[in-house]
């Protein structure tokens, strides 16, 4: 793939990414719905949870619905003794309530067993049951029940029953059989009703079935029941789903409520009503010794549906609901009753599921739709705003039509398209950066790949002043060593010679420019800031030259090996430093990212010179400023071709280390006695310094003493003109 099509990938690309990006949010999309269609245990709870938060940020407004509990609290048992109390003391109980104008009165209290205390003085001729079960006869009052796994009695119901639409048996909670009351008790009440709850998952009471099942029998709870007495009705309406003649879209099979008398119930599918707390308010409790004492009054209770239970320590008739962590269970069925009259429900209606199940298809469909075109910024805010409209859709209908209408699917669902689509964004952008890297990583240096990809600008034209540090490496009889060789040998040479280098080079983080025949360019502090660039430019240059004795040292074996000849491969570099245009340089069509400068030009000058000075290195002045721990040596004053200005050039001979070896210091005095002597045109002592520095030197600088020689022969004895400075024209650029 050329470099051009990785950068610009062709219409017919881009649409078959199109379609990979949709087919990926329509997976997602598809799995949304599902898991709504199955709706586990984790995401239901979290839907709970959302739940719980409504209500306890707007629990229900208290008004008075003529519902009142009366209290069996600690207060109570200190005035009239421990529980359980004698029955004939609940008959007093019951008989003050209806003689109060109690409009019905339920017990939340199964009398199971007969009560095995002592009758009164003055009822020795009656039993505890027989008196409770008369106060019961002369009052609208229901008792409770419980139920439970064992098959136990089977209570004859008390109501009639009628039913609408769908059967609702299926739905309803069943269970074996029943703890009920003595009979003569149970045969005496009005009604009766369950007194179960069943929790849900977490031990949290949410919901109160107001029906359940056991066989083919349906019980009420305590609460419906005591509506049912107050309102005098003798049968319940069952409405099932299509009893109107018609099913809503998506309607659950089940329940939608219940007809007591003239007031009709809504209910879940499952015959169930949520609990909707208004916190404990002190008006809806009466102690139970003011009523057996005579301290309320008169009219305290006319009209009002009562419901004796207990609230003393050790009797365990507490529940956890989801705003308060204990409530009493007959708080709990005095607020279902209240809720009831008042009309005050939350709600879950049995369609509800099918309208949740249309606005997540319809709310993250629209999203998929806009999320395939968008990126992820745009496909963030998008993603974001679809989960704020689902809460505050959430909250709306909570508060001003007291719906549980779901947020947390279409959240989800939101999120999961978002999050597909930053993954199918990102892997897509990852697999065009890889193209653009495969197609231009043997053009350009990995810090400029990875500046381009994190910032295209750099893909205009244009450049920045910066300063800079510019090397130019040169192979030594280049041309000579073309004329041996065919063009495949020649290509093998210059690319087993560059590819190590170039390697030097950007390990200390260089920019290779340009390879120029025999010569390769190479700059540091661009595209990335590198402070150190001098440093780092020097150090390379004698990682080249290191390397290079590695390179003639393989060169040598492979000619000994195969019968040919072997010359040495030598190199000349220069280095010079300074401000320099560095950017994406050519045309608006073609372009390269190079350096343009002074210093480029003094550079690639310097690295000419190597051949006169017969130095491997030469550095200019503002370089060398940069590492002066470095063994180098000041070689001239020179100015170069095209230069008006001379140039004080240094010679490298090594870094820090060779810098402290013995032979270096005494050398570098004497070297800089001799240009300073040299300089002030007293040749005679130049003369005494080259005598000794020729003995002392290195190898490597022969060549740069016999050069000073042969200028001392050119001079003469004779003393230097007047305006003799020291300064070298260079002969050759």
């Amino acid at each position: 793939m050329s470099a051009t099509k990785a950068m610009f990938p062709s219409v017919r690309a881009l649409s078959r990414r199109a379609s990979l990006t949709t087919a990926g949010l329509v997976l997602v999309f598809v799995g949304a719905v599902a898991l709504r269609v199955a709706d586990p245990l984790p995401i239901k709870a979290l839907r709970e949870f959302v739940f719980d938060s409504f209500e306890r940020w707007s629990p229900r407004e208290y008004r008075d619905a003529g519902v009142r509990v009366v209290d069996i609290d600690d207060q109570s048992l200190e005035r009239i003794g421990q529980w359980p109390w004698p029955r004939s003391m609940v008959a007093a109980l019951i008989d003050r309530l209806g003689a109060a104008g109690a409009a019905a009165i339920g017990v939340d209290v199964v009398f199971a067993e007969p009560d095995r205390s002592p009758p009164t003085m003055t009822d020795a001729w009656r039993d505890n049951d027989t008196i409770l079960a008369q106060a019961i006869h002369r009052t609208p009052t229901a008792l409770g029940i419980v139920l439970g796994p064992r098959t136990t009695a089977h209570p004859t119901p008390a109501w009639g029953l009628a039913t609408e639409g769908a059967d609702v048996g299926p739905r309803l909670d069943a269970f074996a059989g029943a703890i009920q009351n003595l009979p003569v008790l149970q045969n005496a009440a009005s009604g009766f009703g369950v007194l179960n709850f069943v929790p849900d998952h977490d031990g949290v009471v949410r919901t109160m079935p107001l029906l359940f099942r056991v066989g083919g029998d349906f019980y009420p709870s305590l609460p419906l029941e005591l509506l049912r007495v107050a309102e005098r009705a003798s049968t319940y309406v069952i409405k099932g789903s299509g009893a109107s003649g018609f099913s809503a879209l998506g309607e659950d099979a089940g329940m939608n409520g219940l007809l007591v008398g003239k007031r009709e119930v809504p209910t879940d599918a499952n015959a169930r009503v949520t609990f909707y707390d208004t916190g404990y308010e002190p008006q809806r409790t009466i102690p139970a010794w003011q009523i057996l004492d005579g301290s309320l009054g008169p009219d305290a209770l006319a009209g009002k549906i009562v419901l004796i239970g207990a609230s003393a320590g050790g009797l365990n008739d507490r529940v956890a609901t989801p705003s308060r962590p204990l409530v009493t269970g007959t708080e709990v069925d005095a607020q279902i009753l209240e809720q009831m009259l008042l009309g005050t429900m939350l709600r879950r209606p049995n369609w509800m599921t099918g309208a949740e199940l249309i606005w997540l298809a319809t709310l993250c469909g629209l999203l998929m739709l806009f999320l395939a075109r968008v990126g992820p910024v745009l496909a963030a805010a998008l993603g974001g705003a679809t989960v704020a409209l689902s809460a505050v859709v959430s909250w709306v209908a909570f508060r001003r039509l007291g719906l549980l209408f779901d947020p947390v699917y279409p959240a989800l669902g939101a999120a999961a398209l978002y999050l597909a689509q930053s993954r199918l964004f990102f892997l897509r952008t990852d697999k065009d950066r890889r193209q653009l890297k495969n197609a231009f990583e043997h053009y350009l240096p990995p810090q400029l790949l990875g500046a381009m990809a994190k910032d295209a600008s750099l893909l205009r034209l244009g450049g920045e002043v910066r300063d800079m540090s510019i090397l130019f490496c040169d192979i030594r009889g280049f041309t000579s060593r073309a004329e041996t060789m065919d063009a495949q040998a020649l290509t093998h040479f210059a690319n087993g010679f560059f590819t190590p280098m170039t390697e030097r080079v950007m390990a200390r983080g260089g920019t290779v420019d340009k390879y120029i025949g025999d010569c390769l360019m190479a700059f540091w502090n661009a595209p990335l800031p590198e402070p150190r660039h001098a440093e780092y430019a020097v150090r390379a240059a004698l990682d080249i030259s290191t390397t290079l004795v590695g390179l003639n040292a393989r060169w040598r074996a492979d000619a000994m090996r195969t019968g040919g000849t072997f010359a040495p491969v030598a190199v000349g570099i220069g280095i010079a430093s300074g401000p320099c245009c560095v950017g994406n340089i050519g045309s608006e069509r073609r372009f390269n990212y190079s350096v343009l400068g002074d210093d480029v030009n003094l550079a690639s000058r310097l690295e000419s010179q190597t051949k006169v000075y017969g130095v491997p290195i030469i550095v200019s002045e503002a370089t060398q400023a940069t590492i002066r721990h470095f063994a180098a040596l000041e070689l001239d004053l020179l100015r170069v071709k095209g230069k008006s200005q001379p140039h004080r050039i240094f010679a490298v001979l090594g870094d820090e280390a060779a810098a402290a070896e013995p032979w270096f210091v005494p050398l570098a005095e004497r070297h800089r006695a001799m240009l300073a002597d040299f300089r002030a045109g007293n040749f005679m002592a130049v003369r005494q310094h080259l005598l000794r520095l020729r003995v002392t030197a290195p190898e490597t600088l022969r060549v740069l003493y016999r050069l000073y020689e042969e200028r001392i022969e050119r001079f003469g004895t004779a003393a230097p003109a007047a305006d003799w400075d020291g300064v070298m024209v260079a002969e050759t650029k």
